[in-house]
């Protein structure tokens, strides 16, 4: 792709970092703040800014958050006895949006896999045994992706937290092997939260 301008080079190749963007919607979109007004520019770049020095994170789910503890946690009208388990922030927007779950989260912030260099230590696993060891926890439920590093990291949180006196149970399979939560719809995603299964009938 040759350029007229070394700053539109520049750029269309920071914008094709983003994932799923290629150059030429790069260009197409670098092409589109050159036609808005200083004004507007001016306020999606402090938008930016703003997203990477203020954001938080909560202390105690690890959910993105403008407050030290999220919206979620804080809440008195949520059921604190139910801690959902989840990759990301992705997978929580994608459970909120069904209305079927009216417990809180924690976030792992990845899956474990060995390919990747991504083992145990590197997860919010350890904060999530002392959440449950400090607390009044009385469910936990496994919704991570039907992929082999989501089964992965549920076996080894299953045997982390068998110890505890809690039930740990993982969302119905209505979601198809290899399938990542975010893009399951929400009445397959709300079904398989309501219909959540006990794991040990998945461990024998």
């Amino acid at each position: 792709m040759n350029f007229s301008s070394k700053l539109l080079e520049q750029a269309v190749e920071e914008f094709s970092k983003l994932p799923g963007v290629g150059k030429k919607t790069a260009l197409r979109l670098v092409l589109h703040l050159l036609k808005q007004s200083d004004a507007d520019v001016s306020k999606f770049t402090q938008s930016l800014d703003r997203l990477k020095s203020e954001i938080r994170y909560c202390r105690t789910c690890f959910n993105i958050s403008d407050q030290e503890v999220c919206e979620i946690c804080a809440s008195l009208k949520r059921d604190h006895s139910l801690v959902c388990v989840v990759e990301d922030t992705r997978d929580v927007m994608a459970i909120e949006n069904t209305n079927q779950y009216h417990g809180v989260y924690h976030v792992l912030g990845g899956l474990i896999s060995p390919m990747e260099g991504v083992g145990p230590a590197d997860l919010k696993i350890e904060s999530l045994i002392e959440r449950i060891r400090n607390s009044e926890v009385k469910e936990v439920i496994l919704a991570l992706s039907a992929t082999m590093e989501g089964d992965t990291t549920i076996f080894y949180l299953y045997r982390k937290l068998r110890e505890f006196n809690i039930q740990i149970s993982t969302i119905a399979r209505g979601i198809s092997f290899g399938g990542e939560l975010e893009y399951v719809d929400e009445i397959t995603l709300g079904r398989s939260i309501a219909t959540r299964v006990p794991y040990e009938r998945n461990v024998g």
